[in-house]
């Protein structure tokens, strides 16, 4: 979700509330207590050089039990970042704590946020030398014959 969408969505909303794509709900009384810029400037295992830019919402739980954050604050919050941040639009990334700092995508079903899980995946599969249906050697481990693309001699990294 982008931040223009999230800034369409909100107006239409009486409370703001967040779901974890496991069902599991974000208590009510979180707090916003980052909007940010992120970018990245990387190299991919096939040596090329990327970006990514990224707008960082932290979620976080206090004892503040009594805490609400309705709608029309997010915004508030959203068009302070924006001005002085100088935010462009772009996709969000929300962190929250769970069991360790996620970073999560965000969409939304109508009614709730949904923090939708992050996956990894290689960026330069047509350099790193694994077939495309080929397992993962960690689920794997007991068969010899499955041998990662990352050994000596394998054609990535």
């Amino acid at each position: 979700m982008k931040l223009s969408e999230i800034k369409t969505i909100l107006p239409t909303l009486q409370n703001v509330e967040f779901q974890l794509e496991n069902g599991q709900m974000v208590p009510e009384y979180f707090h916003v207590t980052e909007i940010g810029s992120i970018s990245k400037h990387f190299i991919d295992c096939g040596g090329v050089v990327r970006r990514e830019h990224t707008i960082s919402f932290q979620l976080w739980n206090a004892d503040d039990y009594e805490h609400r954050l309705k709608p029309a604050k997010l915004l508030n919050i959203i068009s302070i970042s924006e001005e002085k941040l100088e935010l462009q639009d772009g996709e969000i990334e929300v962190e929250y704590q769970n069991d360790t700092i996620g970073k999560y995508d965000l969409d939304f079903n109508g009614k709730l946020f949904i923090l939708k899980n992050k996956t990894t995946a290689c960026l330069a599969m047509d350099s790193c030398g694994i077939p495309p249906n080929s397992q993962s050697p960690s689920k794997d481990q007991g068969n010899s014959s499955n041998v990662s693309c990352c050994t000596p001699g394998g054609g990535c990294c």
